[in-house]
């Protein structure tokens, strides 16, 4: 009865109205930004990856490793299993809903790592501490919503971004590997439990190495299966457009049916609006928060357009989507199945390491968001209970079943979202003038630049 009830709870608060208000928020902040997601994105991508990193400026960690901390979070099981669900509940014409919500959705993601890294402060261990609960505080002036949000978050990061990861690794391992789940979990938390004890720094050298390996890995195998069935690529591509707009979805209804799965998986899966990633990206070390928030909003690019693209395309492809039991779609199981029928014997593999990385990943960049949430509320004299804790919850996500723990954590996931986007709306004035402030600057480097090289 207990998960029965938080299940209606669930799907009350991922309904509509919460899918409705997180796109809405990316359509009212790409209009009030001009589109600055599509404009920008490839001096973004250049200031994400270039090699020289601004090592100098106020910061912990550099705009790789914090977007590299943020994208660890985000690239995670809702990439192989929420866009299976999305394909398998929605049709193929979810991943085309998918698309349009991180498009907007990078306009979030910029506006929420503007506002973190402005308004961001230094802890009592002289570290950065920024998010949601800080803009909200000194920002809207509202530090009740922010202690709103800083629960919110810590709950959800024991669950969506703990025990639910650590129990996916655990299957994945026992059916791959024939290991015993709570030799998995004690492996897991020792990992874990290593990484958290370097704080902010470890976790993005961690990062910096882990994210890259399994994105490429988990893409080429993807790129591999398109690139010998290019003939079936021209189908798959008219089939996710096609639908999009017919509302033929498997799991009935009209055309809501399919928006609803493409919209909410896509949000699951890069995580724009709930308020996370900002977290990770005031620790960035930065001259200027609009700098940072430009790298942030490749995060939503690489998680949704790269990597859960990869999944939905050879997902449509296979045409394994259709006749599942709804009921009981073992969605993950499909994804593993798709690639199995595409690259035999590897496949499988692929989807395999890749669910443990990408879980793995997941636990690391959610334990330092908990863990600023944590903060937040109770100084940072608790971060050492906290690690405890988090790093026993790892190991017990293996041994337990966790469908309450998924729905609950489900429900604080979203609950994370409305203080959040009270916040971006609120403080859209900032977001804007932070924006021209750094447009400003860019055009005075251009015109150095230039007189220097004559």
């Amino acid at each position: 009865m207990l998960n029965e009830l938080i299940g209606k709870i669930s799907d009350f608060v991922w309904g509509p109205p919460m899918l409705v208000l997180l796109v809405g928020t990316g359509v009212f902040l790409s209009f009030r930004l001009k589109f600055l997601q599509f404009s920008q994105l490839p001096y973004a991508l250049k200031l994400a990856f270039s090699k020289n990193q601004d090592h100098s400026s106020e910061g912990d960690v550099s705009h790789f490793a914090a977007l590299m901390t943020a994208l660890a979070a985000t690239i995670g099981t809702g990439n192989i299993a929420g866009v299976a669900t999305a394909v398998i509940f929605g049709g193929p014409g979810a991943v085309f809903w998918m698309w349009m919500t991180a498009l907007f959705g990078m306009a979030t993601k910029y506006s929420e790592a503007i506002l973190a890294v402005k308004f961001r402060t230094v802890d009592a261990r002289g570290e950065m501490a920024g998010g949601p609960m800080y803009y909200i505080e000194k920002g809207l002036g509202w530090k009740w919503l922010g202690i709103l949000f800083a629960i919110f978050a810590s709950i959800a990061a024991f669950g969506i971004g703990n025990m639910v990861q650590s129990n996916s690794v655990a299957y994945a391992v026992k059916e791959s590997m024939g290991v015993t789940p709570w030799i998995t979990g004690l492996i897991l938390a020792l990992f874990t439990g290593f990484v958290l004890l370097g704080g902010i720094q470890s976790i993005g050298k961690v990062s910096s190495f882990l994210v890259p390996v399994m994105a490429l890995f988990y893409v080429a195998g993807g790129i591999i299966i398109i690139l010998m069935n290019l003939d079936k690529v021209p189908e798959a591509l008219i089939l996710i457009f096609s639908n999009a707009f017919s509302g033929k979805a498997a799991a009935g209804g009209a055309l809501g049916t399919v928006i609803r799965y493409g919209v909410a998986r896509g949000v699951f899966s890069n995580e724009a609006g709930l308020g996370s990633a900002p977290i990770a990206a005031a620790a960035a070390k930065t001259d200027m928060p609009g700098r940072q928030a430009l790298v942030s909003m490749t995060g939503t690019f690489l998680d949704t357009i790269v990597v859960a693209s990869i999944t939905g395309l050879v997902l449509v492809m296979s045409g394994l989507y259709s006749g599942v039991d709804l009921k009981n779609p073992q969605a993950a199981e499909i994804t593993v199945r798709a690639f199995e029928m595409f690259l035999p014997h590897i496949g499988q593999w692929i989807v395999s390491i890749g669910i443990i990385l990408f879980a793995y990943s997941t636990i690391i960049g959610w334990a330092y968001y908990g863990e600023k949430s944590f903060e937040y509320l109770f100084g940072t004299k608790s971060i050492f209970f906290y690690r405890l804790v988090f790093t026993i919850a790892v190991f017990v996500g293996t041994t337990v079943e966790l469908k309450t723990v998924w729905n609950i954590a489900d429900v604080m996931n979203g609950m994370m979202a409305i203080p959040n986007l009270i916040g971006l709306i609120g403080l859209n004035g900032v977001i804007v003038a932070e924006t021209k402030r750094f447009q400003e600057q860019r055009r005075i480097e251009k015109q150095k630049l230039n007189s220097i090289l004559g």
